[in-house]
């Protein structure tokens, strides 16, 4: 019988996974001061033992004020790498087959928020509570109730540009298999892309080209200072689901693609939304597949997808039709740590578990 796509090895530059599924990036809200906590130990570990291919921590701020909530993880300083090399060691400790990224990141205007779970659990902390100003492209508030954000001029620009090469050179120090660059869901570099968020009339604006340049600046100055060998990605909105208000479109994520794709980007992450208030998203399983499908079939980069896929036979068909080489697995993975052996076992493949856990793998009979 033959191995079920989902289970074939893939090659990203210089990192070959073990299978094609991947644990999507998800916020925690559990760091202090952007360092990792026994939370990250946990939850990680817990999710690593699964025996996903790749598993991506979190959104990760690569300075103070990038960070979505003051308890979102970071690596801007010499504190946050630390307490990130020990989760590190913990993973590769329990769960050395399981290639282990990082989605590094920078809020923009969706800054300086309460976390999701704790009281008030909505909108912005303010200044007298531990808050900060949000920086932006263009001074567009996230909500209608929340703060004008501070709009980056070029010397701003470039100062997060080089927040982005520091902390891509702190993974890289720490010994992460690969880099992703969040560019999606309304944060710094999806708004840059947005003509809904990017209301700039300097080279940083107007047309698709100009409102590409800072993202893909960003990127190139991330691909030089990472060794070659080290795969880089980047996840992306593939539409705001705003075709008729002038959003962000699948024809604006091709180009994207293929203007990532030239300058070494290893693979394209396919989510969608973020920048566009009130934007009828249709959730469904599969329902960014075809973001993903479209941007692999005109461009050829590397596609995951992502979206409502915790259906095995699902995301086996995903990559079968050839609509993405992976998959990832968010909230599923959360409400099912071992989905990939549920998966192998739903396929009928016979996937190797980490030792210990053997003797509870169920047997047919």
């Amino acid at each position: 019988m033959p191995i079920p796509r989902l289970f074939e090895p893939i090659a990203l530059r210089g990192v070959t996974l073990r299978n094609r599924i991947v644990v999507a990036p998800m916020c925690q809200y559990e760091a202090v001061e952007g360092d990792a906590t026994a939370w990250h130990h946990v939850h990680l570990g817990s999710l690593a033992c699964g025996s996903p291919g790749l598993l991506l921590l979190e959104a990760t701020a690569v300075e103070p004020r990038g960070r979505i909530t003051p308890n979102c993880l970071g690596l801007w300083s010499d504190s946050n790498e630390q307490a990130l090399a020990k989760v590190l060691a913990t993973l590769r400790a329990v769960a050395p087959e399981t290639a282990i990224g990082i989605q590094l990141a920078h809020a923009g205007r969706k800054a300086s928020r309460f976390r999701p779970f704790k009281a008030p659990r909505r909108g912005f902390v303010p200044l007298d509570q531990g808050g900060w100003i949000p920086v932006a492209m263009s001074a567009v508030p996230a909500e209608d109730d929340g703060p004008l954000p501070e709009v980056l001029d070029e010397r701003g620009l470039a100062a997060v540009r080089d927040a982005f090469v520091a902390a891509a050179r702190r993974a890289a120090r720490l010994g992460f298999d690969l880099v992703e660059l969040h560019s999606a869901h309304g944060y710094l570099l999806s708004s840059a892309l947005s003509p809904l968020t990017n209301l700039r009339t300097d080279r940083h604006g107007g047309s698709r080209e100009h409102r590409m340049r800072y993202p893909l600046e960003v990127f190139e100055a991330m691909r030089a200072a990472l060794p070659a060998s080290m795969p880089l990605g980047v996840r992306f909105s593939g539409t705001d689901w705003a075709d008729d208000r002038g959003g962000w479109t699948v024809e604006d994520s091709v180009d994207y693609a293929a203007a990532l794709k030239s300058r070494g980007c290893d693979y394209a992450h396919l989510s969608s939304g973020g920048n566009a208030a009130n934007a009828s998203i249709p959730v469904a399983p599969g329902f960014q597949v075809p973001l993903a499908a479209a941007v692999r079939r005109a461009t050829g980069i590397t596609t995951i997808a992502v979206g409502e896929l915790q259906d095995p036979h699902l995301a086996e068909k995903v990559l079968a039709d050839g609509d993405a080489d992976l998959v990832a697995i968010g909230k599923g993975s959360l409400r099912d740590p071992r989905w990939t052996w549920h998966a192998a076992q739903a396929l009928g493949h016979a996937f190797e578990v980490i030792p210990n856990y053997r003797w509870c793998v169920p047997v047919k009979g």
